[in-house]
C-alpha cells in the first residue's frame, strides 16, 4: 500500500503504525499529545491511541530521556520527542551516559529500545538554538545508532526500522525538507538500516551529503557539466563506509557537503576514512563544503551561513579542476 506524502507525514504515519503494531510503543515530549508537536508530527494520534500512549511532558528534555531510558529498561519502546535538536544537549548525559550504555554495562543483559526524534538543521529562519544540526555528538557517542532520513521514503521506513530496534537512536529530521515536497511512500517497502543509499550514479565524482543537504546536492549535479554520483549515508553511525569507498574507488573524487561546521563535522570522520581506505584511488584530496565554524545566526544571516547549490557547485569546480 502507498500513498503521497512529504516528510512530516512520513513521521506521523509510521509513528502510527508501530502504536499500531506494538502496545509497549510511547510517544511523548513537549506538546506532543493535545496539539500534535510543534511541527504537527504526532497530529491526531492522541485521540487514536489514547492519553496513556501519546502524551504531553513538561518542558525538561532531562526528565523526558531519563524516563524513557527507564520505561526502556522496563520493556517498553519509548519515542520521545525533543521540540528541537538544540535542545537534545540538555539530555546529553542521559543519552551518552546511560541509554547509549546499558548494554555494555550489563554485559547485553539490558537493552534500551528507545528512539529520539528531534527535528533538526537550519533553513526555516528559526531564533537561536532552533537550527543545530549535532550529528557529530551523537555519532561519537558509542552505543548509539543516528538516522537521518531525507526522503519521506526513508523517514517512513527508517523511523520504523528504529523503533523496532533493541538499541537506542536518535532521530535527527530536517526539518527544512518537512513539508518541502511529497512522493509515493510504500508502507511495505523495506529499508535497510546502516544501508547508505546510492541517490544517483555518475562517474566523475561522488558526492557525499544526508538530510536536506541531500536536495542540494541533486541540484549541484544538475548545474554542473559532469557525471556526479550522490550517496546518501542515511545512517551517519554506524556508517556505511563500504558503499561509500566503492563509490569514491570508481569516480576518483569525493566531496562531502554538510550543514554542521567544518571543524570536527561528520565530514571530517568521512574524509578519512576515504584516506585510509581509498587514497591510491583518489585524483584529488577530498573536498569539504560545509557550514563556517562561527554559532549557527539570527535569520537575516541564514542564508550566508547555510551551504547552498552555488557554493556545492563551486566546491565540484575545484573538485574536478585539480
Amino acid at each position: 500500500m502507498s500513498e503521497e506524502m512529504n516528510v512530516v507525514e512520513a513521521v506521523n504515519a509510521a509513528l502510527e503504525d508501530e502504536l499500531e503494531n506494538d502496545e509497549d510503543v510511547l510517544v511523548y515530549g513537549e506538546d506532543v499529545g493535545e496539539d500534535g508537536g510543534v511541527f504537527r508530527a504526532s497530529e491526531g494520534l492522541q485521540e487514536e491511541f489514547g492519553r496513556e500512549r501519546v502524551f504531553s511532558t513538561p518542558l525538561a528534555e532531562s526528565g523526558i530521556i531519563g524516563t524513557g531510558v527507564g520505561m526502556a529498561l522496563k520493556g517498553m519502546r519509548p519515542v520521545p520527542e525533543i521540540q528541537f535538536s538544540g535542545f537534545l544537549y540538555l539530555a546529553f548525559h542521559q543519552i551518552k551516559e546511560h541509554a547509549a550504555r546499558f548494554r555494555m554495562r550489563s554485559r547485553g543483559d539490558l537493552e534500551v529500545p528507545m528512539t529520539i526524534r528531534a527535528p533538526y538543521g537550519g533553513g526555516i529562519s528559526a531564533l537561536e538554538h532552533h537550527q543545530e544540526s549535532p550529528e557529530s555528538f551523537f555519532a561519537h557517542a558509542e552505543g548509539l545508532h543516528v538516522v537521518i532520513p531525507s526522503t519521506p521514503q526513508d523517514t517512513y521506513s527508517l523511523l520504523r526500522k528504529s523503533i523496532q530496534l533493541d538499541d537506542p537512536v536518535v532521530f535527527l529530521e530536517p526539518k527544512q525538507i518537512y513539508r518541502a515536497f511529497k512522493e509515493e511512500v510504500d508502507r511495505e517497502k523495506d529499508v535497510e538500516l546502516e544501508k547508505a543509499r546510492i541517490v544517483q550514479e555518475g562517474s566523475d565524482a561522488t558526492l557525499i551529503a544526508w538530510g536536506a543537504m541531500v536536495r542540494v546536492a541533486e541540484e549541484a549535479a544538475q548545474e554542473i557539466d559532469a557525471d556526479i554520483e550522490i550517496v546518501d549515508p542515511r545512517t551517519i553511525y554506524p556508517t556505511d563506509f563500504e558503499t561509500i569507498i566503492d563509490s569514491v574507488k570508481k569516480t576518483g573524487r569525493a566531496m562531502v557537503l554538510h550543514e554542521a561546521p567544518k571543524t570536527s563535522g561528520f565530514g571530517a570522520e568521512i574524509a578519512s576514512r576515504i584516506n585510509e581506505e581509498a587514497i591510491l584511488d583518489l585524483e584529488a584530496p577530498v573536498k569539504r563544503v560545509t557550514g563556517p565554524d562561527v554559532p549557527y545566526p539570527l535569520y537575516r544571516l541564514e542564508d550566508y551561513y547555510m551551504p547552498n547549490s552555488e557554493r556545492a557547485v563551486e566546491g565540484l569546480e575545484e573538485l574536478l579542476e585539480f
